[in-house]
């Protein structure tokens, strides 16, 4: 995944040298978790992989302190992937079946209430954006076990952003 990424962001970037215009015309993205120094390179599992599935309309977004609504769903990953997303073990998701807007009811919470990679994504997402996230096993439960989770696990996440609630201003019904 993670070459797969730099591969078509340095093509990108060949093509579009001007500024970040290549985020334009890429749908991958590498971040470096936010919790390390961003003035040095790290190794590979400092840094998470997004791809982009839709790109949203907010203006700003999350920051650490911050809450959002948002709706997920969380795979254990293995060696088939990327062939089938079908055959991944489900360990967490806050709706079911295919994606419905209408019928999903998202998830309220802090930036901080999450694993490292996971908090790292939703700091780089606005409103409406719907993002493939790739997070490494040190970016996640690490030797930390759990019933849904075997230790050393990467993830992946499909994370939809609904709201971001700036810090100290309360939020806001749903619906």
């Amino acid at each position: 995944m993670y070459d797969e990424a730099q591969a078509s962001i340095a093509a990108a970037k060949a093509q579009y040298p001007s500024g970040n215009d290549w985020e334009e015309h890429c749908d991958w993205r590498i971040y470096k978790t936010l919790l390390k120094s961003q003035d040095v390179q790290g190794p590979a599992t400092d840094y998470i992989v997004c791809k982009v599935n839709q790109r949203g309309t907010g203006d700003w977004s999350a920051a650490y302190t911050d809450s959002v609504r948002l709706y997920y769903r969380g795979w254990i990953m293995d060696e088939n992937y990327p062939q089938s997303k079908t055959n991944l073990t489900v360990f967490s998701q806050t709706y079911y079946g295919d994606f419905d807007q209408t019928t999903a009811a998202p998830i309220a919470m802090p930036v901080t209430a999450t694993v490292e990679g996971f908090m790292t994504a939703i700091q780089y997402m606005v409103k409406g954006d719907d993002w493939d996230i790739y997070v490494p096993q040190q970016l996640a439960y690490k030797e930390t076990a759990s019933e849904a989770i075997p230790a050393y696990s990467t993830l992946l996440f499909r994370i939809r952003i609904e709201l971001v609630h700036k810090s100290g201003t309360g939020m806001s019904e749903w619906r």
